[in-house]
């Protein structure tokens, strides 16, 4: 790669000594590759045998759905990726997330979220019960977070695009768990990314120090008593990793360190590198508790630089305060002002909390018809139907109002009503399965029709090549799906069936 500033390496080698060279070995082998398999449509088990990677992925000791990859494979050019059955990420960028220990039917915030690699890896261990926030505070990378939830086919997601302060107003002491993987120096992923190490000098350290002090102190008024908080970075400054957790747990005395676990070549945390004044501040108590985070070394794991640390907060949540939290059941979420990404399903994005003004022309309605007509599947009794203007959302009824916040997803979106008739989404389709369609198709991720199809093209195929529900005509919308899991929306009619794959998710 190319030469890594002075200033880091005379602070690496400090840190370091006696294993500085070993990590500057690190820089010279290549670096590794890893995807995740995504577990709300296939286990690990059932991938590998549908997959031609299959002989050339090993695990990653610490994600329980991760695996590296040769670089050579490409699996983001592969149908399989379309069709939502893995996410690629960097190996350590896996860790946080399982120490987050996300369990069905918990509230969860992503506060940083974008891309969304860690979204969806939260939203799996959720299998769909709970709530998931995701947010992030830069609106041009929601459209990326946006995009990754939708294609890995997550129902149960809110997607923001919030400064944190705002979202502490709406949801106080509202969550099980919160995931904080914060603004950094990103040191870790100078042998990923080239270009972090060329700007690392004029990117301030003491900036990204400020800025991890206030969101953390945002997000502490966030968490349950009892629940869990996970913070990471993707740096090896201790000014951003031990040195911050110290500060915080001297200023939120109800929180406190739980011990990472250290497998696969995860290290200890470094109380040693916290500056003495800080040391002396904090306290013997807090500075012991620090060895429990975690921090991931390029030269003693296969992965980039990380630092992980897990925060409980003390006492249990109380009955009242939980009850205070929940919205009636028959309530629907208000919905907000939002943000829309260019290349997605058409929608409307909410604003103060309207409803759609005539009971007739409602296009919840609208969508109820549709799903008779040609969707299979159940809706949970967890979620209803919310609409603004003619988009119609699939929204957890245990909701709070969204009112004063930039929305950028209010729930699942369904689609939108046009005209009387219901066009369903592209996210729709991805977080179906073919069983919870009336008509459906499926080729191989070799066939021509895949590519065909990915590219949105409109094909030709004979109607016994569909699969109806008993008692359906072939005519109307088909979910098209490689090897059985679903990619997008087709219609058909005499023949022909007319591509619905939504513009910006097609192949060029």
């Amino acid at each position: 790669m190319n030469q890594l500033p002075v200033k880091f390496l005379e602070k690496m080698e400090a840190m370091l000594q006696s294993e500085y060279d070993a990590f500057m070995k690190s820089y010279e082998a290549p670096r590794v590759y890893g995807l995740r398999v995504n577990p709300l449509k296939i286990n690990v088990e059932d991938w590998l045998r549908l997959s031609p990677m299959r002989d050339r992925v090993k695990p990653i000791p610490w994600a329980k759905e991760g695996l590296y990859y040769s670089e050579e494979d490409r699996p983001g050019k592969h149908p399989h990726h379309n069709a939502g059955l893995y996410y690629i990420q960097e190996p350590s960028a896996m860790l946080p997330v399982e120490l987050l220990d996300v369990r069905p039917g918990h509230r969860v915030l992503d506060l940083c979220a974008a891309p969304g690699g860690k979204s969806t890896q939260i939203a799996g261990k959720l299998q769909g019960k709970g709530i998931l926030v995701s947010n992030d505070i830069a609106s041009e990378r929601t459209k990326a977070l946006a995009k990754n939830i939708e294609l890995l086919g997550v129902r149960n997601a809110v997607i923001l695009n919030e400064d944190p302060s705002s979202i502490a107003r709406s949801f106080p002491g509202w969550f099980d768990r919160i995931l904080v993987d914060a603004p950094c120096s990103g040191e870790g992923m100078f042998r990923k990314d080239e270009s972090m190490a060329a700007s690392w000098e004029s990117y301030s350290i003491t900036r990204c120090v400020n800025m991890q002090r206030d969101i953390l102190a945002q997000v502490a008024t966030m968490l349950k008593p009892g629940g869990l908080m996970v913070y990471s970075t993707c740096t090896f400054s201790p000014e951003e990793n031990e040195t911050q957790m110290a500060d915080f747990l001297a200023k939120h005395p109800d929180f406190y360190i739980e011990a990472a676990p250290k497998t696969g070549g995860v290290s200890s945390g470094r109380p040693d590198l916290v500056d003495e004044e800080t040391a002396a501040r904090v306290g013997p108590e807090v500075m012991e508790s620090l060895a429990g985070t975690a921090r991931l070394w390029p030269h003693l794991l296969e992965g980039e630089g990380h630092f992980v640390a897990v925060l409980r907060r003390s006492g249990e949540a109380r009955a009242e305060t939980l009850a205070a939290n929940a919205r009636p059941a028959a309530e629907p979420a208000r919905m907000a002002k939002g943000k829309q990404g260019k290349g997605r399903a058409p929608e409307k994005q909410p604003r103060g909390g309207k409803q759609a003004a005539a009971a007739a022309a409602d296009p919840r309605e609208i969508w109820l018809g549709f799903k008779e007509k040609e969707l299979l599947f159940v809706l949970d009794d967890d979620f209803v139907p919310v609409t603004f203007g003619n988009a119609v959302y699939l929204q957890h009824r245990d909701l709070p109002p969204l009112d004063g916040l930039k929305v950028v997803r209010a729930g699942w979106l369904a689609g939108e009503a046009k005209n009387g008739r219901f066009h369903p989404a592209q996210s729709l389709a991805m977080g179906l399965t073919r069983d919870e369609a009336v008509r459906s198709i499926s080729w191989s991720a070799e066939a021509e029709e895949t590519g065909r199809y990915l590219r949105g093209e409109t094909l030709f195929v004979p109607e016994e090549d569909l699969r109806c529900a008993d008692g359906a005509g072939s005519k109307g919308y088909v979910l098209v799906c490689v090897d059985g899991y679903p990619a997008g929306w087709s219609k058909y009619s005499d023949g022909m069936l007319k591509n619905e794959l939504t513009p910006g998710w097609r192949r060029l």
